[in-house]
């Protein structure tokens, strides 16, 4: 399927050769297995580099005519978002003596090369944040971390054609996208009753399991970081004024744009929920504690 992104890969693609083109596929890892420590897994499909001509470089280039595996695309970006270096996969992080808890054998990353240069990564990380904040991901955007991520919509082939209708709608997406602790790829084989965008179906997904992650790790929330262009039909977010000290009338016109509950007797505000700084949607309830 053809998308605005789409024509950019192929310009990308000619200006590169197949040549070149074949051989950062392969150095990202794929048309090979990764040697995750899983039984089955798939290779994947590439055209070999002599049935590659005018066509097949132009679809190549943006993934189409290609086949991958969800670890392949995995292990594949994390090279272009860590740095530059592709890792070997692995499930297992220790062997553990049951009675004992002694660690009988520890695997560690292991470094198979680098792929591209640390400046080059930390353009790709922030190309992939503004697909968040700004393109077709904006439904992965968390309000005060930095997300970066790419939404996919692939045709499914059956009997050697592509299906019309018929799609698998991703996302892959990491943060903090500075520095990325965790990538989530979510695929959904051909969703029902919902337009047929990576953007519409899988980021939503990504974006919940990408939350549930800053708790899980304990990830901060980091400094600096791109604000989300709203769309019209967007629930728009803003930080959360602090009108604590304030009198009641003052505080309703700094919180104009806020439903306002308020409890207590008194003149002045002493405590808001959710509190000064906080995110909110426009238009959410502020509750007030009044005092004297």
């Amino acid at each position: 399927m053809l998308t605005q992104s789409n024509p950019g890969f192929v310009e990308i693609g000619k200006r590169l050769g197949k040549e070149n083109l074949f051989k950062y596929i392969e150095k990202f890892g794929f048309g090979k297995k990764t040697g995750i420590d899983l039984n089955g897994e798939g290779s994947g499909i590439l055209f070999s580099l002599d049935q590659v001509g005018p066509v097949e470089l132009a679809t190549s280039s943006f993934g189409q005519g290609v086949s991958v595996t969800a670890i392949q695309q995995i292990t594949a970006v994390s090279a272009a978002i860590n740095g530059g270096t592709l890792y070997k996969p692995y499930i297992v992080d220790s062997i553990v003596e049951p009675e004992t808890n002694e660690i009988m054998k520890k695997f560690e990353p292991t470094k198979i090369r680098n792929v591209i240069s640390e400046e080059t990564s930390k353009k790709v990380r922030l190309t992939l944040e503004k697909v968040v904040a700004y393109g077709t991901g904006r439904n992965a955007f968390i309000e005060d971390y930095r997300v970066g991520g790419k939404t996919g919509t692939a045709q499914k082939v059956e009997n050697g054609s592509y299906m019309i209708g018929n799609y698998i709608l991703s996302f892959i997406g990491f943060l903090p996208a500075d520095k990325p602790e965790i990538v989530v790829y979510v695929a959904v084989d051909n969703p029902k009753g919902i337009t047929q965008y990576g953007g519409t179906v899988a980021a939503p997904i990504a974006k919940s399991i990408l939350t549930d992650a800053i708790s899980a790790l304990d990830i901060e929330k980091p400094n600096g970081g791109l604000e989300k262009e709203y769309q019209w039909y967007e629930k728009e977010y803003t930080k959360l004024p602090n009108v604590v000290g304030m009198s009641l009338e003052e505080a309703k016109k700094v919180l104009s744009e806020f439903n306002i509950e308020y409890t207590g007797n008194g003149k002045y505000v002493k405590s808001m929920a959710p509190s000064s700084g906080t995110s909110v949607i426009i238009g959410s309830k502020v509750r007030l504690m009044l005092g004297n």
